[in-house]
């Protein structure tokens, strides 16, 4: 049915997808094995439903019973830089992703609409948005110009690095088969030079285990002692590897149907700190952050402060060793250790939770 994917594409592209594509539905055994051996070497870390995941990824008639084709959707996240907004504490960084609503709300019902126009063509289709059992760079790889650079991320010499993907499942016969674009990133090992703590490997394959986005986002729990001080600035996420791409660089800002907010691109750390559980999630439930959660994002604040040691980054600190979760004041000890700041680490020795005394302890026995 040709006319009916031709249908799609333009529905796609007037929805404001900047880049689509088409992709048979076969499973491919270099690809699962390839995945099946990432998560055999323990890289995707606490991410066990990954594992859980791998049958479904590798046959996604497990997702579409009759699935043929695959419709690859692509959306550029490549911010101009955003203002600073005034007031607040607004200290380190935020991965380009997040400075607007939530994706998957922006592009589910984009898929809605997607899946019934299908319908009404007599098509049987099923969308996903990066959470459901779908490899979808290897999807992407083979459905429109891009391949997978060495950073892992899906490339494309007009998008650069910085692209959210979408797939919408179809059972619609599989297409004819193009020609894989040629790998473009030959000698270039920027991406690699960049990562501060070595997390690409030389598969072009991420390990999450201290993968600055990971550990920011989904990591639970205390960050690694050591991988603090290499966080750095970061304060959700890290684009340090699609930013020093040439081909993102070449690309430049092109974001036409995500719009970027800057108190997302900027936040005020305050507002991470004094709140419960549920005013968080509403005043941030639409947006990335919800992912760590309010306790993920002080934490996250408080390392920040700590490796930044900015005199604004005192109240931030002040904050997360009050704060109610035990988390966050495990990281306060770390953090005022970095300030040198003995007399904060030493009341933390008579904290109620075991692992923020334990904390304090180290700090000052390493002091």
């Amino acid at each position: 049915m040709p006319d009916a994917r031709a249908h799609l594409t333009d529905l796609a592209h007037s929805l404001g997808f900047e880049v689509t594509g088409w992709a048979d539905a076969l499973p491919r055994p270099n690809e699962v094995e390839k995945y099946q051996g990432w998560l055999d070497s323990g890289r995707q870390a606490g991410m066990d439903y990954l594992t859980r995941q791998l049958p479904r990824r590798a046959d996604l008639s497990t997702s579409l019973p009759g699935v043929g084709s695959v419709l690859v959707l692509g959306v550029s996240h490549a911010f101009a830089p955003q203002p600073m907004p005034a007031g607040g504490v607004r200290l380190g960084r935020v991965a380009r992703y997040a400075w607007t609503p939530d994706y998957h709300a922006q592009l589910e019902p984009l898929l809605e609409r997607l899946k019934l126009e299908a319908a009404g063509l007599g098509v049987r289709a099923r969308g996903y948005v990066d959470h459901g059992p779908v490899m979808e760079r290897a999807l992407a790889g083979r459905a429109f110009p891009g391949w997978q650079g060495k950073s892992g991320m899906l490339l494309s010499t007009s998008l650069g690095a910085f692209t959210t993907l979408a797939v919408l499942l179809t059972d619609l016969p599989a297409p004819q088969p193009t020609p894989l674009h040629p790998d473009r990133c030959g000698t270039c090992a920027r991406c690699i030079s960049a990562c501060p703590t070595n997390a690409i490997g030389p598969d072009r394959l991420i390990d999450a285990r201290v993968c600055l986005s990971a550990l920011t986002i989904e990591h639970r729990g205390p960050l690694p002692w050591e991988l603090r001080p290499q966080l750095g600035e970061w304060l959700f996420g890290c684009d340090l590897c699609s930013e020093v791409c040439p081909w993102s660089v070449h690309a430049g800002p092109l974001a036409r149907l995500f719009v970027p907010d800057p108190e997302l691109a900027h936040p005020d750390l305050r507002r991470f700190f004094g709140v419960s559980e549920r005013e968080f999630q509403r005043q941030f439930g639409h947006t990335a952050f919800s992912r760590p959660r309010r306790k993920g994002m002080a934490r996250n604040a408080v390392n920040v402060a700590g490796n930044l040691r900015l005199p604004e980054g005192l109240e931030v600190l002040r904050l997360g060793s009050a704060d109610p979760a035990w988390e966050v004041r495990e990281a306060s000890a770390w953090a005022w250790g970095q300030w040198e700041e003995r007399a904060e680490v030493e009341r933390l020795l008579g904290d109620p939770a075991a692992e923020v005394a334990a904390a304090a302890r180290r700090v000052l026995d390493d002091s």
